[in-house]
């Protein structure tokens, strides 16, 4: 960390507000250097240039944290499925650590490393398999001298447990963060309960990421904080959601969608509904409150706009950017000049422009989870007979939600 600079608990322990990023595999999936699938983030090492711009674009937002593009970047997933990348997770990371650290240093960011679920974990390895893969990662990020960890993107709150009882030998801040809604995790283990067991584990702030909606999320770091609270413990709080709307989605989030990944964006949510997510965020006591999945720069000047009151300050990128549409005034045409105030945009309710598509989707809702057989990963490419079997089990879990 830069001299002068805050830590992460220095700064929510004063009450201020930490922006956090938004989210990279999507955005650079969309860009041509990420691979949809596999999700891995080896661009860090092939295409720097391109995880470094976006880095500088959320800074320039207002985000407060440079988390590193380590996303899947564990040995186990790198080599996933048939995803034969040659580059193994120490370089992946380590080039992350690098561009994350260039970018921070260039404002008053912080530089969080982080650790996601496991394909061991799915497969039923061992805690202590498990745990080794986190350590490998760890061992990277405390080498690069980061200045907090995250375990991020954890379906089964026991994963993460393993993955913050690894973190928290660091000695350095840590936060866990799952990706599940208010039924709680895929062992049906409430958010309340999930949160209690994190703090237990070590984590210093807790929340949620990915998979629901702003509002769903915002709802279940509620549920999180009063669980932590009943049990009378002390975190700090975290939401990083999508940026897509998700009403119709069950416990496993937008991944039981069938638009997902490719065909969500009639769902992404405009700049003036971040401003609703980033106050109802706040209102209820969250202060690091970031983005995930579909989250671009934008999104996050969005939420910077909306807390500036209290942060005291806009982001940069509001230099091109007029509070609430006022640089519309400045439109050639009349009736986009009448569009230059709040309460247009506060109040719009844009339509999708698509008059033979459904509001809602019906989710293929099949159910598995940990220990599952359609689980179980290994290093082969996926076989032409396991896809038509799974095409055979998509058909029946469709008939059956009829």
């Amino acid at each position: 960390m830069a001299p002068g600079k805050k830590g992460i608990l220095e700064r929510l322990n004063a009450g201020e507000i930490v922006i956090g990023d938004g989210g990279f595999v999507f955005a650079l999936e969309k860009r041509g250097y990420v691979k949809a699938g596999p999700w891995t983030p080896e661009a860090a090492v092939t295409h720097p240039e391109a995880v470094r711009q976006l880095h500088r674009e959320f800074l320039r937002a207002g985000s407060n944290v440079m988390q590193t593009f380590t996303f899947y970047a564990s040995d186990d997933k790198l080599e996933n499925r048939g995803n034969n990348l040659r580059l193994t997770g120490q370089q992946v990371n380590e080039a992350a650590c690098d561009l994350a650290r260039e970018v921070a240093n260039e404002g008053d960011a912080l530089v969080a490393g982080g650790v996601s679920q496991t394909p061991s974990y799915l497969s039923c390895k061992s805690e202590s398999e498990v745990k080794a893969i986190f350590k490998k990662q760890m061992d990277v990020f405390m080498k690069k001298n980061v200045d907090f960890l995250i375990a991020e993107y954890f379906e089964h709150v026991e994963e993460a447990e393993w993955a913050v009882q690894v973190l928290k030998t660091s000695g350095k801040p840590v936060a866990a963060s799952l990706c599940i809604g208010p039924e709680g995790d895929l062992n049906g283990v409430s958010p309340g309960d999930c949160a209690v067991k994190l703090v237990k584990a070590g984590a210093q702030i807790v929340g949620i990421n990915c998979h629901f909606d702003p509002m769903t999320c915002v709802k279940t770091v509620k549920l999180m904080k009063e669980g932590v609270e009943h049990a009378g413990l002390k975190a700090h709080y975290m939401v990083q959601p999508l940026a897509y709307h998700t009403p119709d989605c069950s416990c496993q989030g937008f991944i039981d969608l069938p638009e997902f990944p490719f065909a969500l964006e009639p769902r992404i949510l405009t700049r003036w509904d971040m401003h609703k997510y980033a106050r109802e965020a706040y209102k209820v006591g969250i202060r690091y409150i970031g983005g995930c999945c579909g989250f671009e720069p934008y999104h996050i000047r969005a939420v910077s706009e909306e807390l500036a009151p209290e942060r005291g300050f806009l982001p940069a990128a509001s230099e091109k950017h007029g509070m609430w549409g006022s640089a519309l005034e400045m439109h050639t045409k009349p009736w986009v000049r009448a569009r230059s105030r709040r309460d247009y945009w506060e109040n719009i309710l844009p339509a999708s422009g698509r008059p033979t598509c459904p509001s809602f989707s019906t989710p293929e809702n099949w159910g598995v989870t940990k220990g599952h057989a359609d689980l179980i990963q290994h290093k082969e490419a996926t076989s032409a007979e396991e896809i038509r079997q799974l095409m055979e089990k998509q058909k029946k879990a469709k008939t059956s939600v009829k």
